[in-house]
């Protein structure tokens, strides 16, 4: 079996892909800047405005779900929900290797990555669910605006952390970040963090 050089370029991620990456990080962070300006009194006085912020808040929070329903026409993308949404015999144990710096097999995503997507897109659903209530008051009795206003507030601040890390993690991996910029990573990258992933597309 020839095995590919290292330098050889592995496609990660499709055009369709990398722009559902795109436009969702651009829309959500829309969102959550316009969140801090609105519920920090003292950034909302540099810029004020907040009938602007508020407009544009809702407006990109709803919207932010368009880029992933709109990739649902690419197959590489409904793949790419699949992997994420299956859990493996190698995902066992992977915390523990991982704080441990212990070798660690993984596929095209890691448990850290289905984990954070799982959170990440049942936050968003929650957010949008709960900004919806916020945005039309009429249509909801007060209790259920006074607990929708206590769950949006809170899923701002799990969403933000958790955005936060991600954003962190992939400022150490240069790579990773060229995958999601370019499409492509390099196979010896790809052994090394995702070495079941490289070899099932070396095999196939």
């Amino acid at each position: 079996m020839t095995i590919p050089p290292d330098d050889t370029p592995l496609r990660r991620f499709t055009p369709a892909e990398r722009w559902i990456h795109r436009g969702t990080a651009a829309l959500l962070g829309t969102t959550m800047i316009t969140a801090a300006f609105l519920y920090l009194p003292g950034l909302g006085e540099i810029l004020g405005r907040r009938a602007l912020l508020v407009t544009v808040h809702e407006w990109s929070g709803v919207l932010a779900l368009i880029p992933v329903l709109a990739g649902l026409l690419s197959r590489a993308f409904r793949a790419d929900l699949a992997r994420l949404n299956r859990f493996g015999p190698h995902d066992r144990g992977w915390l523990r290797a991982t704080l441990r710096r212990l070798p660690r097999p993984a596929g095209k995503f890691n448990t850290g990555q289905k984990m954070y997507a799982a959170l990440a897109a049942g936050a968003v659903l929650v957010m949008t669910g709960t900004g919806l209530i916020l945005w039309f008051p009429h249509l909801t009795p007060l209790v259920t605006r006074i607990g929708a206003t206590f769950v949006h507030d809170w899923g701002a601040l799990l969403l933000g952390a958790l955005v936060a890390g991600h954003i962190w993690i992939a400022s150490n991996d240069p790579e990773a970040r060229a995958g999601l910029r370019t499409g492509f990573v390099s196979r010896s990258w790809a052994r090394h963090h995702h070495a079941l992933w490289e070899r099932e597309d070396h095999d196939g």
